[in-house]
């Protein structure tokens, strides 16, 4: 067969995907994994992606917000494995996952069906062992437990993970970029597009974003010149500021502040600056059609070249090469 029949073949697969619900799961991050799928075949014409829910018997499940959904079957009714299962959880899984589900879950796995964890499946995936070395995400209030209880995982603070038949994300809206960008996988880039202009989406977000986690979140034990520190980053993208210049607004010693950076942030104030600056920068890339060298001006670097140069040793690529890349 010829790469482009191949293709062609490819294109024209109709793929089968479960989704298996629990108990307590998230209305809004089961819509947001599914809604792209059936967008997909409205704007397609055919049906590229088929759904059918499940749960452990049955039953009807009920969501955290309190809304029924009656999925289609059982999983001991399922005589023929999906191509990808996404597990449903809740963002606080029960003690013990139902012996059935762990069960189903692992003779999936040895299948090599991709199997995707929404909110808390990603959660319940780990348990199974069924992430053990796998890169994964899940939504930022679980990090901490999360790294703790399994080391085997490669855990990411990213938006969603694509790891070779294992997809995993940071829940609510994270779940609609993932599933559209397997769409673009699957089918193309400007079926995707098609997907996020139905959704009214500014764009499609990346994978390898970082989740936004707040800021009182991410320094809730912090000393509060740690955090009107950041404040002022963040306020101060254009013009940054000196370290100096910083401890003298908040009234602390250069020193105090490089030591409350490494305390809680595992950086220098200099190095965290930076990022902030580039991260600011990517999106702009991303998200405008600004020339580089305007760009570098509004993320305050002195010349496109110094901005190329940063650029690079930060993301391995250079600003035309990201622009290149989208």
């Amino acid at each position: 067969m010829s790469d482009a029949a191949s293709t062609s073949s490819s294109l024209a697969l109709t793929r089968e995907v479960g989704i298996v619900v629990m108990p307590g799961f998230s209305l809004l991050s089961h819509a947001c994994a599914t809604e792209p799928l059936h967008v997909a075949n409205l704007l397609h014409g055919r049906t590229l992606y088929r759904l059918t829910s499940y749960s452990c018997g049955g039953e009807a499940v009920t969501s955290t917000s309190q809304q029924t959904l009656a999925p289609r079957m059982a999983l001991d009714e399922v005589t023929r494995y999906p191509d990808m299962v996404l597990v449903c959880g809740p963002a606080m899984l029960p003690s013990g996952i139902p012996d059935e589900l762990g069960a189903w879950l692992k003779r999936l796995a040895t299948s090599g069906i991709m199997i995707g964890g929404i909110g808390g499946g990603t959660e319940a995936l780990a348990r199974l062992g069924l992430l053990d070395g796998y890169s994964a995400t899940l939504p930022w209030q679980r990090f901490e437990a999360f790294a703790a209880a399994h080391p085997r995982v490669r855990l990411s603070q990213q938006l969603f993970e694509i790891d070779r038949d294992r997809i995993t994300c940071g829940g609510g809206t994270a779940a609609m970029d993932m599933m559209i960008t397997l769409v673009a996988n699957h089918h193309g880039p400007a079926l995707a597009t098609r997907i996020s202009e139905y959704f009214v989406m500014e764009r499609i977000r990346m994978g390898d974003e970082p989740q936004q986690i707040p800021l009182r979140s991410r320094l809730s034990h912090a000393p509060k010149s740690l955090t009107e520190a950041v404040q002022l980053m963040e306020a101060n993208i254009e013009e940054p500021l000196t370290t100096h210049e910083l401890s003298e607004h908040l009234g602390v010693s250069r020193r105090q502040l490089e030591r409350l950076f490494k305390k809680y942030l595992k950086s220098v104030p200099s190095r965290y600056y930076l990022d902030l600056r580039l991260q600011r920068a990517r999106r702009l890339l991303r998200e405008s059609d600004r020339p580089a060298g305007e760009i570098a001006l509004q993320t305050g670097f002195s010349s496109a070249a110094h901005f190329s140069t940063a650029y690079r040793n930060h993301f391995g690529i250079t600003p035309r090469e990201e622009r290149i890349n989208q």
